[in-house]
C-alpha cells in the first residue's frame, strides 16, 4: 500500500499538524544536498545537476563507504511512469562511470555548488567523511532512489517487481513537510528498509546459491578490533540500520570480519547471538563472568548510548577460529565489500573472497 503518514500534536487535546506540500520539491534538492544524513548518514553527495552523455541531468549523486554509487533522483512534476523509466535510464549510465570520470565529477560539484569551500579530492573527501581510505575498486555496484512525497500502487508494485524478481538495488524515500503554527517540520520514511536494500546488492541478489559464509564488517577503530579478535566478540551499533542484521546471526553461523579500509581480520564461529554491550560478559583475572565494560577500557567505549535500545552497541559472540591483526589485514583487488554489519552474499565475488581467504588464512 502507499505510504501515508500524519502528525498530531497532543498537548491541548488531539489536533492534526497541517500538511503542506509548500515549496517542498523546489527547496529538496538543497536541503538532501546540504544534510544528506537526513537521507542517510552513510552516503556522501559527490555531484549535482550531473550532465549524462544522453543530454539528461541527474539530481543528486552519493557514494557510499564502498564506495557505490547512489543516484537520488527527485520526482518533481514528473509522472510516475516517468520517474522510474529515467532513474532506470540512470542507472545504466552511472554503471559504467570509471575512478577517472567520478573524480571529475566531484570536482564540479565542488566548483558549482560549493564555490566557498576548500576543494578536495575525492579521496580526501572520503577519508574524511567515513574515517577509512578510499577502496581500490569504485563502482562496484549502484543504488538508484526515487525522492518523492508519496507513490502511487502502480509504481509501488513496479519498484517491488525490479527489486524482488531482478535484484534491481532501488528504493524510494518519502519526505513531507508539516506546519504547526510558524513552524516547519520535516518527516522521512522510506518504501524498503534501507538494510535490505543494500545488503541486496545487484550482484548480491543473483539467483546464486549462497555458501553459507556469511560476511561481517568490523567497522571500528583499531583498538576495538584488537579487543574484539583477542576477546571474542563482533560488534555493531550507532543505530539500528548498523545493528540490525546482527540479528541474522545464530550460534553455529561462520563469519569472514572485514575492517573496512584495511582488509579482512579474522574468521570464526558464532557461539550467541547479539546482546547489548552491558549484558555482555567476559571472564575477569578469577575466572568470574563480568561485563566487558569493566575489564576492557576499549568496550567501555561502546557504552556511548547503552541506554538507548536503537543507538546502543550490540555485541555478539565469536570464537574465532584464525585472525590477524589489522596492521596485517588481508585485501586482495576484487574482494567482496559491503557496508551492513552482516550480509548473506549471493555473488561470484563472494565465492571468490571466501576461496581466497581460505587459502590466506590457512583453512578448510
Amino acid at each position: 500500500m502507499p505510504l501515508e503518514l500524519g502528525v498530531w500534536r497532543i498537548n491541548d487535546g488531539l489536533k492534526p499538524v497541517e500538511f503542506g506540500a509548500l515549496d517542498l520539491e523546489a527547496r529538496l534538492e538543497d536541503i538532501i544536498d546540504s544534510h544528506i544524513s537526513i537521507v542517510s548518514p552513510h552516503w556522501l553527495v559527490i555531484g549535482r545537476q550531473v550532465r549524462t552523455d544522453h543530454g539528461l541531468f541527474i539530481d543528486l549523486i552519493a557514494i557510499d563507504r564502498d564506495a557505490n554509487l547512489v543516484v537520488l533522483e527527485l520526482k518533481r512534476d514528473k509522472t510516475y511512469r516517468d520517474i522510474v523509466a529515467q532513474v532506470l535510464d540512470y542507472g545504466s549510465w552511472v554503471r559504467e562511470l570509471k575512478d577517472d570520470r567520478i573524480a571529475q565529477i566531484f570536482d564540479d560539484y565542488q566548483k558549482r555548488w560549493h564555490k566557498g569551500d576548500v576543494l578536495l579530492s575525492i579521496d580526501d573527501a572520503f577519508q574524511k567523511k567515513f574515517g577509512i581510505p578510499m577502496p581500490d575498486e569504485l563502482n562496484s555496484a549502484h543504488e538508484l532512489v526515487v525522492v518523492a512525497a508519496q507513490l502511487d500502487p502502480s509504481t509501488e508494485r513496479v519498484v517491488r517487481y525490479l527489486a524482488d524478481e531482478y535484484g534491481v538495488r532501488i528504493n524510494a524515500v518519502f519526505f513531507r513537510v508539516f506546519r504547526d503554527g510558524d513552524r516547519e517540520y520535516l518527516s522521512r520514511a522510506w518504501f524498503r528498509d534501507p538494510a535490505e536494500v543494500t545488503a541486496g546488492m545487484s550482484e548480491e541478489a543473483t539467483t546464486g546459491e549462497w555458501n553459507g559464509e556469511y560476511y561481517a564488517s568490523f567497522g571500528y577503530d583499531i583498538e576495538v578490533v584488537r579487543d574484539g579478535l583477542k576477546r571474542g566478540y563482533l560488534v555493531a551499533g550507532g543505530g539500528s540500520w548498523y545493528s540490525k542484521t546482527l540479528g541474522m546471526l545464530e550460534p553455529g553461523a561462520r563469519i569472514w570480519a572485514n575492517m573496512p579500509g584495511w582488509g579482512y581480520v579474522g574468521v570464526g564461529t558464532v557461539m550467541e547471538a547479539m546482546q547489548v554491550v552491558d549484558e555482555f560478559t567476559v571472564p575477569n583475572d578469577a575466572g568470574e563472568p563480568t561485563p566487558i565494560a569493566k575489564v576492557s577500557s576499549a568496550a567501555a567505549a561502546l557504552r556511548r548510548a547503552a541506554d538507548d535500545p536503537d543507538a546502543a552497541d550490540y555485541l555478539v559472540r565469536v570464537n574465532w577460529i584464525k585472525t590477524v591483526d589489522p596492521n596485517e589485514a588481508i585485501h586482495e583487488k576484487g574482494f567482496f565489500g559491503n557496508q551492513n554489519s552482516v550480509a548473506r552474499p549471493r555473488t561470484p565475488k563472494w565465492e571468490h573472497t571466501v576461496t581466497r581467504l581460505k587459502i590466506r588464512f590457512g583453512i578448510d
